[in-house]
């Protein structure tokens, strides 16, 4: 087993007594997470909401109800907790409780989620993200030169458990990552009424990783409205399919203001959208492969590091435009990076960029260089 940053994180916040709370999409190995921090208690209620008679056992009880069931255990684990009806109101009762067991919640979205736990539980909850596996873990697990090898694959394939663990059966794991479990909580939200058009949506996206996304000309596009567009990017995002990166702006007049690019968590994922797995010497998309994983990569660093930091693209809009791949501002500092799969001629910093901001850090991240950037 591969093991996961996130276990440190956990564990380094016990002695705050407040309920886990990990999110992530499907497959990206919670359960397994679950399994591993086992280690070292004595009892464990351990309930899986996908079985509808676990989802139950908790529901509709008083506070004596939950103390009583509960009480004993040194730590209860709840998988899948966006099936449990009232989950929001449950933790709360929990939480109030205030019982010696560790208490962790695992969830496939925020969609019922976010709406449930954070108006009920507030106070009572941690929030954690679990991302598909990163490059730093399997670092740490493999060593950066075997992974380094390996970078190619990660490129085309991803980073979800299962690719990463049945080499041999990538791309059929990865499909069927893609086609039965990736979308199973967005479908099943109600008031979703056109699920055909988001994977067209999915699709569109995916072409345009890497580059500014309208969401007027993706309605055009689409043949639907620009408020349904916000809304389906928003239950990706809220899925951990995809998140977006504004335009960096302070003072410049000639800036992109409201920019917007949307990246995928996972390359294997967008690459599964549009059914492309050749190499990527035979590719004209790599630099928006290595973009994208680089980007998804820092994401990933950053919340295992709890570094805190905003990112965003930089881009002028003149007739010849300047632009940064990625902008991190931290401290109120400004660190600049660049995303080139293939190391060329030297790349200097945007002079208008440099001109017009504090430029703390410039870097291009390049096959060569690129571990310092990803490992916390």
């Amino acid at each position: 087993m591969i093991p996961r940053h996130l276990k440190a994180l956990i564990n380094d916040d016990k002695s705050m007594r407040k309920i886990s709370l990990i999110l992530g999409p499907r497959q990206v190995g919670k359960t397994t997470l679950l399994e591993d921090m086992k280690q070292g208690y004595n009892r464990v209620l351990s309930l899986n909401c996908d079985n509808a008679d676990e989802a139950q056992l908790l529901v509709d009880k008083s506070s004596t109800s939950l103390r009583a069931m509960l009480d004993g255990y040194d730590m209860v684990q709840i998988d899948e907790a966006q099936r449990m009806r009232d989950i929001g109101l449950i933790l709360k009762k929990i939480g109030d409780l205030h019982l010696p067991a560790t208490i962790m919640v695992t969830g496939s979205s925020s969609l019922e989620l976010a709406r449930g736990i954070y108006d009920s539980a507030v106070g009572r909850v941690w929030n954690y993200t679990m991302y598909p596996i990163s490059l730093s873990e399997l670092a740490d697990a493999n060593g950066p030169v075997e992974e380094t090898l390996q970078l190619e694959r990660r490129l085309i394939y991803g980073l979800y458990p299962e690719v990463v663990m049945h080499p041999e059966k990538e791309q059929q794991v990865l499909l069927q990552i893609y086609n039965q479990y990736l979308y199973r909580d967005i479908l099943a939200f109600q008031g979703l009424k056109k699920p055909e058009v988001l994977l067209r949506l999915v699709q569109t996206l995916a072409l345009q990783v890497g580059s500014e996304v309208s969401f007027n000309e993706l309605a055009r596009e689409l043949g639907i409205d620009k408020v349904t567009i916000e809304r389906y990017i928003d239950l990706l995002e809220k899925c951990f399919i995809v998140f977006r990166l504004s335009s960096y702006s302070r003072n410049m007049r000639n800036e992109i203001k409201k920019g917007k690019k949307i990246y995928f968590y996972d390359n294997g994922i967008r690459n599964a959208a549009i059914g492309l797995f050749s190499p990527p010497n035979l590719r004209n998309d790599v630099g928006a492969l290595w973009e994208n994983l680089m980007v998804s990569e820092r994401i990933k660093r950053n919340h295992y590091a709890r570094a805190v930091g905003n990112l965003y693209f930089w881009r002028t809009t003149d007739n010849r435009p300047q632009e940064v791949d990625l902008i991190e501002e931290r401290n109120g500092e400004i660190y600049a990076y660049e995303m080139k799969w293939k190391p060329g001629k030297r790349v200097n910093i945007p002079s208008l960029l440099s001109t017009n901001y504090k430029v703390a850090h410039f870097e291009v991240i390049t096959p060569n260089n690129f571990w310092p950037f990803v490992r916390p």
